[in-house]
């Protein structure tokens, strides 16, 4: 038996882009959650700098002893790279994909350390920071080739 998708694209006439698998959904969905999750970075920082009685813990009870301020602008941060990874994610950037991963691989450790002050919160960005990492490593490739 013959592999169907390479008699698929032999078939195909030339100047047609490869027919791409359904996995480009998905790696399109990991560019918007990075988006999403950048957001959520981004609101934590906010929160940090603003309000910093609305945490749980005084900063003396969490993992790395700073005060919010500093964590504020960690998150505020990593938010922004976050998003502007997600957009070139979307469009098919391969730095947008290595910077995706480290930024998310970043938001985790951040928000690990920072679980005592908010456990729900943090435990949701670690989520979507693992979903995030999976999409674009596994699947990351096919995006790009998608919009060639």
């Amino acid at each position: 038996m013959t592999d169907t998708s390479q008699s698929r694209a032999q078939s195909r006439p030339t100047g047609y882009p490869p027919e791409q698998s359904g996995w480009v959904g998905w790696v399109f969905f990991g560019g918007v959650m990075l988006m999403m999750m950048g957001g959520f970075q981004i609101i934590q920082g906010l929160v940090a700098l603003f309000d910093d009685g609305f945490y749980l813990v005084r900063p003396n009870g969490l993992v790395v002893d700073v005060n919010y301020n500093a964590w504020g602008w960690t998150h505020l941060l990593i938010g922004v790279v976050a998003v502007l990874a997600g957009i070139g994610l979307v469009a098919g950037n391969m730095l947008a994909r290595i910077v995706g991963v480290a930024a998310a691989f970043v938001s985790a450790l951040v928000n690990l350390a920072f679980i005592s002050a908010y456990p729900l919160w943090s435990s949701l960005v670690i989520l979507l920071d693992v979903i995030v990492i999976y999409a674009i490593v596994v699947h990351g490739r096919e995006l790009k080739d998608d919009y060639r």
